[in-house]
């Protein structure tokens, strides 16, 4: 289905569960320093931020299918709304972000690896990329060959995805998913620096 014509309407729901909403939150926390430049690309209308990063981050930055969601966002300082499927390009310059990352929709991108490029490019030297990943998706959205892989599979080819866009440190993989209740969906983290 057309991508403009599935994401023209907003859709303020999680795509994760609070559990791995939870996880996520937390690690960003734990992994993303104070006064960073953040970019979250393919965002919405909540990026899973803790609650002080507006006031703690130099900036956040947001790219996404849809102006409302990104304008509801009020984790984000700037947004531009992005259709990176028909252009991967950021509209961000050269080493602009100290961090990039993207929540439960690589399985969207069509040019993945010119995406990792992008983001390559308007990452600093050192700066990470953090994709989150679970489990749930838009099954029409998703490409092909997702839909009938498994999560080790996954975060397999989004290791792939970076090594062979080139200009990162081979990628690290990490099971953040959370324990406890209402806790259904897992949580996969996969990473890489900018190489220097």
């Amino acid at each position: 289905s057309d991508d403009g014509d599935f994401y023209s309407m907003p859709r303020f729901v999680y795509h994760i569960d609070e559990g791995a909403v939870r996880a996520l939150t937390n690690y960003y926390k734990e992994n993303i320093p104070a006064g960073s430049s953040v970019l979250d690309i393919c965002s919405s209308w909540v990026s899973h931020y803790p609650e002080d990063f507006p006031k703690t981050m130099s900036r956040i930055s947001g790219t996404g299918m849809n102006a409302l969601e990104l304008e509801a966002n009020r984790q984000l300082s700037d947004f531009k709304p992005r259709n990176l499927n028909i252009d991967p390009k950021l509209p961000y310059e050269d080493a602009s972000f100290d961090v990039v990352t993207c929540v439960v929709s690589v399985d969207y991108l069509v040019k993945p690896l010119e995406v990792f490029r992008e983001v390559n490019r308007v990452l600093k030297p050192g700066g990470k990329f953090i994709l989150s990943q679970s489990n749930r998706c838009f099954p029409t959205k998703a490409i092909a060959m997702w839909l009938g892989m498994d999560d080790i599979q996954h975060c397999l080819v989004i290791g792939a995805y970076f090594h062979y866009a080139g200009g990162f440190e081979p990628a690290e993989a990490f099971d953040v998913s959370p324990q406890g209740p209402r806790t259904n969906d897992p949580l996969f983290i996969v990473q890489a620096t900018r190489q220097s």
